[in-house]
């Protein structure tokens, strides 16, 4: 008889994988594709192009249309510099919480959408269910378009998606969607008492990155469009996380490098952010190269993730409201697969266990009440498929 886990059985062994998004996911794979098939369920890989991670998906239950997908990523952030109590990989549990990275975003969803896959091979049921397991979420949700068109065709197309972040397990039906770049600034080196000659790569840097502020501060001022003011903050933003560059501080910086990122409100299109952004850079990159013709901006990497826009008539909502109960309208402004769903013509939905704002933390949790919610609601969707 196969060895058949309890959800925080499942839970440990996913947490003990480190699979940080700059890491691969492999070993994870390998074991739940292990554990899948010794139930019987066969799984499918989609392996990523070029480096050593998959992501994962199955199906159970009637070979037709019209089924529920679990959808949830594999990959987490890192722990590096942070002050755990502690050891991350492995899921502690103290004072009704269970302690570890990723327990929370999300890989108690994971083990409870594995659990539920056994649970419907074993007991039967009349609609299908699946499980869907990207990498690469982290980081901008790169692995999940791919994982979509790679479900077409090898598994029958389901109709209703859950999104398991932690939401609360309530029905998340609307988010922003994001737009990223890798900025570097190419300046040229003088000596810092005749910095007219040089073109400092810093410098003209935080001129695109005053730019950011404007528009930050005028889309604030703005009266919002009913679909924005759904959302808080109530408009498209941007940002910049992370930054170098320069050799000395009596040196024009030849190179400087950040991150630039959009958080696009629904009824706006990361086309047109694209467009404005682009015609920034063309502007302060011209103003550069009067001073040296070699000096430059070139964008690179980043990411497109579309928005999630909320819909009437959304089959995936109603089926989390008839588990739950909840009637609440909820939105919020972080990222999610859910979008690509959408965009590939689901129905979509993002509930899951846990809170959002002890993700990325140090210490990052899920209480025990929560997980236990997360079972009962996986129950009631069982009895539903049945």
């Amino acid at each position: 008889m196969p060895e058949t886990l309890s959800p925080r059985q499942i839970l440990d062994r996913l947490v003990a994988f480190p699979t940080i998004s700059r890491d691969t996911n492999l070993p994870l794979i390998d074991w739940v594709e292990a554990y899948l098939a010794s139930h019987g369920i066969a799984a499918h890989r989609h392996p990523h192009p070029s480096e050593p991670k998959a992501g994962l998906f199955a199906h159970v239950g009637p070979d037709e249309g019209g089924g529920v997908v679990l959808s949830g990523h594999t990959d987490v952030v890192p722990v590096d510099g942070q002050d755990w109590q502690s050891d991350p990989w492995t899921v502690t549990e103290r004072d009704g919480r269970l302690y570890g990275r990723g327990t929370t975003d999300m890989k108690g969803f994971d083990a409870l959408a594995i659990w539920s896959l056994v649970e419907a091979q074993a007991r039967g049921v009349s609609r299908p269910l699946q499980i869907a397991l990207s990498y690469d979420e982290e980081i901008g949700c790169i692995g999940a378009a791919p994982l979509i068109e790679a479900m077409q065709g090898v598994v029958p197309r389901a109709r209703d998606v859950i999104v398991g972040e932690p939401t609360g397990l309530a029905a998340v039906t609307g988010h922003k969607g994001g737009l990223s770049y890798q900025v570097h600034m190419r300046g040229f080196e003088v000596h810092s008492s005749i910095l007219h000659r040089g073109v400092s790569a810093i410098m003209y840097g935080a001129r695109l990155i005053d730019w950011a502020n404007q528009v930050n501060a005028e889309a604030m001022a703005a009266e919002p469009s009913d679909l924005a003011a759904l959302f808080d903050p109530p408009c498209t933003n941007v940002h910049v996380g992370q930054i170098s560059g320069g050799t000395a501080h009596n040196i024009t910086a030849k190179d400087c490098r950040f991150s630039l990122g959009f958080r696009i409100v629904p009824g706006e299109t990361a086309d047109d952010w694209d467009r404005r952004f682009r015609a920034k850079v063309a502007e302060i990159e011209a103003e550069m190269q009067a001073v040296h013709p070699e000096t430059g901006i070139d964008l690179s990497g980043g990411f497109r993730l579309p928005v999630f826009v909320p819909e009437a008539d959304n089959s995936a909502e109603a089926l989390v409201r008839q588990i739950t109960g909840d009637n609440g309208t909820q939105h919020v402004s972080y990222g999610t697969e859910a979008s690509h769903f959408q965009a590939a013509g689901y129905r979509a939905v993002v509930c899951g266990p846990g809170d959002i704002a002890v993700a990325h933390q140090p210490d990052e949790y899920l209480p025990v009440s929560e997980f236990a919610a997360g079972q009962r609601f996986i129950e009631r969707l069982l009895a539903i498929l049945a």
